[in-house]
């Protein structure tokens, strides 16, 4: 087992990560002793549990990274670095929007990351499942299907891989309440991915838009999949879902608005808040959770 310190120079919330990330009761978060296990899983497939241990105070978060392998010390720092986005500023991101109409929000709510997932395949199969659900049954089907088709070592989930789901038959997933359809874009998307026809670590590279063309050519994945996708999984700092329920519900929220606002006039909205849509978002989404 090695232990190493990394030491935050800017605002960052982990009080609210840990908050987010307990939302999927499979994660292990321990929010008494600030502390997460993390299923990682390495360029080269290789699989660790890797613990982080928060401390101070937000403004100057210090994070104790833990695991068993020591001979990846230094691959596993840097996926734990990229997978808080370490090095951005919140502070600074916070101050774009001084002066602004979210000013209030991001006073409210500073410091709010945004909180990816661990695993690039799995939260692009978390998206396809999760859309047009409620949140309840839509973590209640995630799970099903990691416990299902995943791995557990120690108290820990592994997320199913590509080769384990495109060998499934689109009943294996309606016999979990699946959907015909959602069964089909689960599976059908994984067999593109073990054919060669989709390569999400290449997909990484490329711009935003280029991103979304691509994904939206997969059949039962649309814009707002391209944007989660690109959200949750790659951590892009300047993405507003307008279409989005919860975006929605936030603004007719801090407006006091009677409707809820339209797509179109998020989207003219967000302009002002580039490049930092993706917080915005953020921490809209956290004005509302309860």
């Amino acid at each position: 087992m090695w232990e190493k310190q990394l030491t935050g120079t800017h605002t960052y919330d982990y009080h609210y990560l840990m908050k987010r990330w307990s939302m999927d009761q499979l994660n292990v978060v321990d929010t008494e002793e600030h502390l997460m296990k993390l299923p990682v899983v390495l360029g080269d497939g290789s699989q660790h549990i890797v613990v982080l241990q928060f401390s101070g105070k937000i403004t100057s978060p210090v994070v104790k990274v833990s695991s068993a392998d020591s001979s990846r010390q230094e691959d596993i720092l840097t996926w734990v670095e990229n997978w808080l986005q370490w090095d951005i500023d919140l502070a600074g991101v916070a101050a774009h929007f001084v002066g602004s109409d979210l000013e209030r929000l991001f006073y409210a709510h500073a410091g709010t990351p945004i909180v990816k997932d661990t695993d690039l395949y799995y939260c692009l199969m978390k998206t396809i499942i999760h859309q047009q659900l409620n949140l309840k049954f839509a973590y209640t089907l995630t799970n099903r299907f990691v416990e299902a088709f995943g791995t557990k070592e120690d108290d820990i989930w592994f997320y199913p891989s590509p080769e384990r789901i495109a060998s499934l038959e689109y009943d294996d997933l309606r016999k979990m309440q699946f959907s015909q359809r959602k069964a089909e874009y689960v599976i059908d998307t994984s067999r593109l991915m073990i054919e060669g026809k989709l390569d999400l670590a290449q997909l990484a590279a490329l711009s935003n838009e280029e991103i979304a063309a691509e994904l939206t050519k997969i059949r039962g994945l649309g814009s707002w999949s391209a944007q989660n996708w690109m959200l949750f999984g790659l951590g892009r700092a300047d993405l507003l879902p307008a279409a989005d329920i919860g975006v929605q519900n936030a603004l007719k929220f801090y407006d006091e608005l009677a409707e809820k606002p339209t797509p179109s006039a998020i989207h003219t909205r967000g302009e002002g808040w580039a490049p930092y849509r993706s917080y915005a978002t953020m921490t809209l989404w956290r004005s509302i959770e309860t």
